[in-house]
């Protein structure tokens, strides 16, 4: 491996998880004394549950390494010796065209094992954030430890509160117009946040006539878009620090012009790809506000069963905007805490590096 290939590795493998790392060995040293993490592993192989998965952003390189087109893929890297970085790692992407035969190699895994089936959940999502992958394992039986999902309970409440603002006019609407009590909206919000059925959700896919596959996925994805809707907007001070601290870092230690000039070109180049990476997920989230709209205050349930029908494939669009800026801004509050050190100039490159790769769309990588 290349040195700055290395350094990416040691640096990723002490690194939090984001949401496009899923870093399961830092979950190993933390909890690995724990019960929960013994009796409810993520994964049943060993090595594969302190290995880390990636949201890779593809480059062109890399696409023929799949038979379908894909913009993202779930890279599964693990360290040869995890006490020893410098010897660097080896990777397979979940799905690639050989992927069978390196998982049954490396880790004895073929496609009745169990773990094949949680990598297969895994790569179906479009970004490893900690609430949608809980949803999807628990829609597939999985339940893992708690551990495995950075998820505060304070969190979990302020969406609890979101959702119940974002639904009141369903709920009203769904009581001929009557203003709706806060235990019917409380009890609405809570069985949308836990894909549970009943009767006033059931009658929602009938009245959108939909099938209860279309339905079942489509509120999964509905799910989604509200996650991601409380989401951008509990990150926007954040974000927005991120991108002031991006146009004035400094780096610390011997630089030459070359990386002086990077430097320079990569605080610009990452703060634009940051506003336009928040615009697109504003122009994906518009397109939810404006079907809820036609159905909550225009009386017509036809642009959201629509909505619904497309919501999967919206998903995956919004999952990937929103992904790599949640990457980016947990990762600098992970690196540039309070008291943190300034980065080399090595280190501050590979971050820019890594930022752009994650931010940029396919067509613009290189």
């Amino acid at each position: 491996m290349s040195d700055r290939a290395i350094r990416s590795l040691e640096f990723l493998e002490r690194s939090a998880s984001t949401a496009r790392v899923l870093n399961l060995s830092h979950v190993a040293k933390l909890h690995g004394h724990t019960q929960a993490w013994r009796e409810q592993p993520l994964f049943q192989t060993p090595g594969l549950n302190r290995a880390l998965l990636i949201k890779h952003r593809l480059r062109r390189n890399e696409t023929d390494l799949f038979r379908g087109s894909r913009r993202v893929g779930t890279k599964i890297l693990l360290p040869i010796d995890s006490r020893e970085l410098k010897a660097g790692g080896r990777y397979v992407f979940f799905n690639q065209i050989n992927h069978l035969a390196i998982l049954k190699e490396v880790f004895g895994i073929t496609p009745d094992h169990p773990d094949y089936r949680t990598l297969k959940l895994i790569d179906d999502l479009p970004s490893l954030d900690p609430f949608l992958l809980r949803e999807q394992l628990q829609r597939g039986g999985i339940t893992p430890a708690a551990c495995y999902f950075a998820i505060s309970e304070g969190d979990m409440q302020k969406m609890l509160r979101f959702v119940e603002g974002e639904i009141t006019p369903l709920v009203q609407l769904s009581l001929g117009g009557a203003k709706a009590s806060s235990n019917s909206v409380g009890r609405m919000a809570a069985k949308i946040l836990s894909n549970a059925s009943g009767d006033r959700m059931d009658s929602l896919g009938e009245v959108l006539r939909l099938s209860p596959e279309e339905y079942d996925e489509g509120i999964f994805c509905w799910k989604g878009f509200l996650y991601f809707k409380w989401t951008l907007g509990s990150m926007t001070e954040d974000l927005v620090g991120v991108m002031t601290k991006v146009a004035s870092i400094k780096a610390i230690g011997p630089m030459d012009q070359d990386a002086k000039e990077y430097i320079s070109r990569g605080r610009d180049v990452v703060g634009k790809l940051i506003r336009k990476a928040r615009s697109d997920t504003r122009e994906t989230l518009q397109i939810y506000d404006t079907a809820y709209a036609g159905l909550t205050q225009d009386g017509d349930p036809l642009i959201f069963r629509e909505f619904l029908l497309k919501a999967p494939s919206l998903f995956n669009r919004l999952g990937e905007q929103l992904g790599a800026i949640q990457h980016v801004v947990s990762f600098w509050k992970f690196r540039f805490g309070p008291n943190s050190p300034a980065p080399t100039a090595p280190e501050l490159m590979d971050i820019f590096m890594d930022f752009e790769t994650s931010l940029q769309g396919r067509s613009e990588a290189t």
